[in-house]
């Protein structure tokens, strides 16, 4: 399932990032990509050491643990810390899948990737091309966000970025283990929140359906986490 997530980033901590990224060293993306990856990667980025990608990377991490929908769509259990990218003019990636396995940044910790997700910090008429490509068993989806949202998707879904025909595309990516591994599971889970979230907003939380649902809820995770 691709979930469209807004407002992850206000527009000023937006124009806050990009005027720190506007000064920063950019490095070739393929230090990042696997071995198949790599000969279809044509971009840049921030080293993983570089310490704004850090400072960067713990305020994104601040934003989506505070997003209520990201939480919902996600359920996330563990998060690779941000990474930030930028693709110029005829820079693209082609079509790859994201390694199934990745170091958590700093330790020796691996952890699965089940969804991918990439925040927007460039607008859509700030570039042509550009556009985030996501194949599924329903074809393929062309995502191109506002700054400050995020879209999160399978990590199993083969993907591209197509490429820059005009203007500069700066975005961040990274990775999410799920308490919920498979994605219909994750998805049912999803709409449940949706529906609780809707009762609430329409009768209190005493409401006998509210009490029903959560407790129906909380029973699934129980039943399908991998804690």
């Amino acid at each position: 399932m691709i979930h469209h997530i807004p407002n992850v980033l206000s527009k000023e901590q937006v124009a806050e990032f990009r005027q720190l990224m506007a000064t920063a060293n950019w490095v070739g993306g393929k230090v990042t990509a696997g071995t198949l990856s790599a000969s279809v990667k044509q971009n840049q980025q921030l080293s993983e050491n570089d310490p704004l990608t850090h400072h960067l990377s713990e305020l994104v991490i601040q934003a989506i643990w505070k997003n209520p929908v990201f939480q919902a769509a996600a359920l996330p259990h563990q998060i690779i810390p941000p990474l930030f990218n930028r693709y110029d003019e005829h820079e693209s990636f082609g079509f790859h899948v994201d390694n199934s396995i990745r170091l958590i940044r700093g330790t020796s910790q691996q952890m699965r990737t089940d969804l991918s997700c990439t925040l927007f910090l460039s607008e859509p008429e700030e570039y042509d091309g550009g556009d985030l490509v996501i194949e599924d068993t329903y074809g393929y989806h062309e995502v191109k966000l506002p700054a400050g949202d995020v879209v999160l998707y399978p990590a199993t879904s083969l993907h591209e970025v197509s490429s820059i025909t005009r203007g500069t595309r700066f975005a961040s990516f990274f990775w999410v283990q799920s308490l919920i591994r498979d994605d219909q599971k994750r998805h049912l889970l999803f709409n449940l929140d949706e529906s609780i979230r809707q009762l609430r907003k329409d009768h209190d939380d005493a409401y006998p359906e509210v009490m029903k649902l959560t407790n129906i809820y909380h029973n699934l995770i129980r039943m399908w986490s991998e804690l």
